[in-house]
């Protein structure tokens, strides 16, 4: 597949470090790695971000995640790779990135059990790292950028 345009982010230096910012505090808040790192990869598979997806599995490895939790990820709920607290974070990303799919974008069923296992500030972080995922994989399917068309720090 052709790329429609270099990435925004590439156009625009100035916005990927702003993305790199947000990205940076939502790190730093004492989410494990790993947990961010898997959740951003669900999201990329969700949105079929295939740049995204190829960079976090690396990112995820890189990280600490398994091989068996990178491949599983999408069927994370029927696996016994996760921790409680990675399901948790996963179903929220889901939720997050599905805003659409159901009246009650976040049910509060979702964000309670994500509450038992992260504090107000680990959440307030693991919603920054959907978020962030969501607008890259957004703008990485609008511009058509491809796994294998940047390079990725594994």
């Amino acid at each position: 597949m052709q790329a429609r345009m270099q990435n925004p982010t590439v156009i625009f230096p100035e916005a990927m470090k702003a993305v790199l910012i947000l990205s940076k505090v939502a790190r730093k808040q004492g989410l494990p790695q790993t947990t961010i790192e898997l959740v951003q990869l669900r999201v990329s598979q969700i949105n079929g971000s295939s740049v995204c997806v190829d960079g976090n599995a690396r990112s995820a490895t890189a990280a600490g995640a398994t091989d068996e939790q990178c491949a599983a990820v999408a069927a994370w709920r029927s696996t016994s790779c996760f921790t409680a607290e990675e399901r948790s974070a996963l179903a929220l990303a889901e939720a997050v990135t599905r805003v659409a799919d159901r009246p009650d974008a976040v049910p509060a069923a979702i964000w309670d059990e994500a509450a038992k296992y992260f504090t107000e500030q680990e959440l307030a972080a693991l919603v920054l790292a959907i978020g962030v995922a969501n607008m890259l994989n957004r703008i990485n399917v609008t511009t058509r950028r491809a796994a294998g068309s940047q390079p990725w720090e594994a």
